[in-house]
């Protein structure tokens, strides 16, 4: 996903997409243990997609503690 498309889901569906896509890392990570993942690199671009939205859901729930401490 990109930064675009993550941006405009809201906090809930972010934490869901999080949940999914970490079961999917897992899942991943097995699979290469046992020696049946064609593309390693996969296991990266995940990670990296998961921090992603955590750092927006970072961003958004700060954007809304500041918008209600004014």
């Amino acid at each position: 996903m990109k930064v675009v498309e993550i941006r405009e889901l809201t906090v809930e569906e972010l934490l869901n997409k999080i949940k999914t896509t970490d079961k999917d890392l897992a899942d991943l990570k097995f699979k290469h243990s046992l020696n049946q993942l064609e593309n390693p690199i996969s296991i990266r671009t995940l990670r990296k997609e998961i921090a992603r939205m955590r750092t927006i859901v970072t961003e958004k729930k700060n954007a809304e503690t500041a918008g209600t401490a004014k």
